[in-house]
């Protein structure tokens, strides 16, 4: 993976929060950590049949700037994007660099087709 980084996509960053329902069990919601400026690209899909319907599940990298093990603004693999109404779900976080100057989620995207 090496050449030019683009980032010209603004995602938000999530992390899921779980809270009492009040109903004894728990409700997961997310937290929104902040935006980010990323380069998303297409990887490959796949149609699944979901039972009572089909599922589309598309892969993508996608690369933003590097942060440290540990800081608020680095993805891990429980976070997610989300861009308007889409979501990527964050399947693996990776160094694009030795320098750790980028970041490559490997994420996917489902929606019902």
């Amino acid at each position: 993976m090496s050449g030019a980084v683009t980032l010209s996509r603004r995602l938000l960053l999530e992390r899921p929060l779980t809270a009492p329902d009040g109903a004894g069990g728990f409700a997961q919601t997310w937290e929104t950590l902040g935006a980010v400026w990323a380069e998303v690209v297409v990887r490959g899909g796949r149609e699944t049949d979901g039972g009572t319907m089909s599922l589309a599940a598309a892969k993508y990298r996608i690369t933003l700037r590097g942060a440290p093990v540990g800081a608020a603004q680095r993805p891990t693999p429980e976070c997610r994007f989300r861009e308007g109404e889409r979501v990527f779900a964050i399947d693996a976080v990776t160094e694009k660099d030795e320098q750790g100057r980028y970041l490559v989620c490997h994420a996917t995207e489902e929606v019902a087709s």
